[in-house]
């Protein structure tokens, strides 16, 4: 029996991981991560639940990852704690990873493994066969897997086209003799279903940066993902036919181009790239930043651009900043506010809304239809995206062929089982979202985060009071302080009352009254919480500090 197990990227956008198992043997493929929902409060990221791989934990002789992006690589960290076997990827992907995981301890440079596009890799009883990938980040592979029970493909994250700017283009060629071998299952990335036709070319986007470039007088600042290596060297070609400098700036990025250079990706001489410490030494005309923020996060480089934040970087009139990325759902307040300072810096501003400025790294539907063309599958199964995205995607190869019932949606925990009878859905396996907070790993759950959010809402009030506990009398207090309640200046008569309702409780307990304090306490926050719910319309948490002395 072959299983397909999906522990994260299957009815959301990141975490994608999934697992093959056969009998007494398993792998990987990809280990990532999703940023924090708006509801997440104070949550640095999150990373799928682990505990199937622990039970399972003797049988996994691998993980293998398609792409360098954080949904698929961002949470090894947090796996090789637990799973410490060797990771296979291609030379730019494992270049980032290693440069992630250095910083572990439990870590050894010897866990990676360099694979190519073309080559094979034996993980008993399976055998992977690499495929070329478009995407937007550079090195990426579709696999190939040789199971028992017939051959899947994986496609990882994609696009097909026929031109790229780096020269990596979908082997299509490859997955129409996966098709010719025969396909028992097709996995492919639903991400971008909803769009139809098909993704415009790089060159397309590369012209209409040039052409937004040509003429102007100031500093041009692109803004960009890190990891998008072919247009981080699109802007450096624009750059030198501009006879400009290139300073890049931001800590990502710097980390993906020494890598990217090292690794040949990235071309770009020695007199062209300047340090941020000699922003000042050209005329603005002669300089190109690429930096990081893209996304409106706001420690980035950026967001301190736009504060007037930035130590060595101050926007100035004649300034061009774009932002050659798509605006990712959940970040369009955070990049709007950017953008609205930038323009209030007197800065000219581009972004995706006002121009063609960025191309997807993933399938649109007719790119989606014809790998469902080249492969033929048996079955299909549409993995990364949310819920609306894998029906989509399934009623798409609906269309071009695939019976319904050989069509199987799941979503991340769901076991996809192979017998020579076919495939179905079965049993399910524990998973899940664990969420990281600073150096805690799953102690946040969602009670906190319920705390947090009330306490964001409607803010905190703390009662402070001590007294005798033979007499009962008050000797102390009480005392109120709200924190994120009221301004205690302009509503004082409210906290004022709140100290008369309650000596009114203290006075009904004698000193004789058995647990008088706890009697007390739960009293208090009773009828604080609805005096205050009563005037003023407000649920605060309330904490009652209360001492006998």
């Amino acid at each position: 029996m072959l299983k397909i197990i999906p522990l994260g990227g299957l009815g959301e956008i990141g975490l994608n991981m999934m697992v093959f198992e056969y009998s007494d043997s398993a792998f990987i493929i990809d280990a990532g991560l999703m940023f924090p929902e708006d509801y997440m409060l104070g949550i640095d990221y999150v990373i799928p639940d682990m505990s199937y791989l622990k039970q399972i934990k003797s049988k996994i002789s691998g993980i293998v990852l398609t792409h360098a992006h954080e949904d698929h690589i961002g949470a090894l960290p947090f796996l090789l704690k637990d799973i410490n076997v060797p990771i296979f990827g291609t030379p730019f992907t494992l270049g980032v990873v290693g440069n992630k995981l250095e910083k572990h301890t439990f870590f050894s440079p010897a866990l990676l493994n360099e694979i190519s596009p073309g080559e094979k890799l034996k993980l008993s009883p399976f055998e992977l066969e690499f495929i070329r990938v478009c995407h937007s980040a550079v090195d990426g592979v579709g696999i190939a897997i040789k199971t028992p029970l017939g051959l899947v493909v994986h496609t990882g994250d994609f696009k097909i086209g026929h031109t790229s700017v780096d020269g990596m283009i979908t082997d299509v060629n490859r997955f129409a003799r996966c098709g010719d071998q025969g396909v028992l299952a097709l996995l492919s990335d639903s991400t971008n279903v909803e769009k139809e036709g098909y993704t415009i070319s790089d060159q397309e986007v590369g012209e209409t940066l040039a052409s937004i470039c040509a003429g102007r007088k100031g500093r041009i600042i692109v803004g960009l993902f890190a990891s998008n290596i072919s247009r981080i060297q699109q802007v450096i070609d624009i750059a030198r036919a501009m006879d400009r400098k290139v300073i890049f700036n931001g800590r990502s990025i710097e980390t993906t181009v020494n890598i990217a250079k090292e690794l040949g990706y990235i071309t770009i001489s020695e007199d062209m790239e300047v340090d941020v410490k000699q922003l000042n030494d050209f005329p603005d005309d002669e300089i190109v930043i690429i930096t990081t923020g893209s996304q409106g996060e706001p420690m980035a480089a950026l967001a301190r651009m736009a504060a007037g934040a930035h130590k060595q970087i101050k926007i100035k009139e004649e300034d061009t900043v774009i932002f050659s990325s798509k605006f990712i759902p959940g970040n369009e307040k955070a990049i709007t506010k950017i953008i609205n300072k930038l323009y209030r810096q007197g800065a000219d501003v581009i972004y995706e809304k006002i121009s063609e400025i960025h191309v997807s790294g993933h399938a649109f539907q007719e790119e989606l239809k014809l790998m469902i063309d080249l492969t033929r599958p048996k079955y299909f199964i549409p993995i990364h995206g949310e819920y609306r995205h894998l029906i989509l995607h399934a009623r798409l190869a609906e269309q071009v062929g695939i019976p319904k019932e050989n069509i199987l949606v799941v979503e991340n925990g769901q076991v996809i089982e192979f017998t020579e009878n076919g495939g179905r859905v079965r049993e399910n396996v524990l998973t899940g979202r664990v969420f990281i907070d600073g150096k805690g790993i799953g102690d946040v759950g969602r009670s906190v985060l319920k705390e947090r959010r009330k306490l964001s809402e409607d803010g905190l009030v703390v009662v402070i009071m001590v007294f005798d506990e033979e007499t009962g009398i008050v000797v102390h207090g009480p005392d109120i302080v709200s924190h994120g309640f009221v301004f205690e200046t302009e509503t004082g008569h409210l906290l004022e009352d709140a100290k008369c309702i309650i000596l009114e409780i203290v006075d009904e307990f004698g000193p004789v009254v058995p647990d008088r304090v706890n009697e007390v306490r739960s009293k208090i926050q009773i009828a604080l919480r609805k005096f205050f719910s009563f005037t003023i319309k407000r649920r605060p948490v309330i904490l009652s500090f209360i001492l006998e002395v």
